[in-house]
């Protein structure tokens, strides 16, 4: 069975409004990320045991800018993919809740882990959002090939972190 792609009649919002929507909640999830982290990366983070995978602080930032840009990208691509009528507009809003609550996640997943030191239920948002990544992913793919596979990566890296939580909470 081949899945069919939707394509939409009209992008859900107009060019500003819609890259906008895109844009401003990753712009917010970053901002609240380097809020929480920058001022516990030199204290609690540097005496933390970590493991041997553990990658240097400078790829954490270099890696969040480019997945941010691909996050936004994705959201971009999907909210245009917005179908007109009928059961696949259901389906769409799915995909559409699925990418805000895997973005509330990360959001949440900063303050949870860096600012409050709660390096157990960092494990728990994290492995939530990552969960929440893969499920964007499979919603979106119907809807949009390109904003699904460029979520690819992100789901990736936080597949990786949420084992890094996991061990840096094993060690501490």
């Amino acid at each position: 069975m081949t899945a069919t792609l939707h394509v939409p009649g009209e992008p859900a919002l107009s060019r500003y409004p819609r890259l906008a929507a895109a844009i401003l909640p990753v712009l917010l999830t970053s901002v609240i990320g380097s809020l929480s982290t920058g001022p516990n990366i030199e204290g609690w983070y540097a005496h933390l045991a970590k493991p041997s995978f553990n990658p240097p602080n400078w790829a954490f930032p270099v890696a969040w800018t480019i997945l941010y840009g691909l996050i936004a990208f994705s959201a971009w691509r999907l909210l245009g993919a917005k179908p007109r009528t009928g059961p696949t507009r259901e389906g769409w809003r799915l995909a559409v809740i699925a990418f805000a609550v895997q973005l509330a996640l990360n959001a949440a997943w900063t303050p949870t882990f860096f600012a409050a030191h709660a390096i157990g239920t960092g494990v728990v948002v994290s492995a939530a959002m990552f969960v929440m990544i893969l499920w964007t992913i499979r919603l979106s793919w119907r809807f949009d090939r390109l904003a699904a596979g460029v979520l690819v990566p992100y789901a990736a890296w936080v597949g990786f972190a949420t084992i890094l939580n996991f061990a840096l909470w094993r060690l501490n």
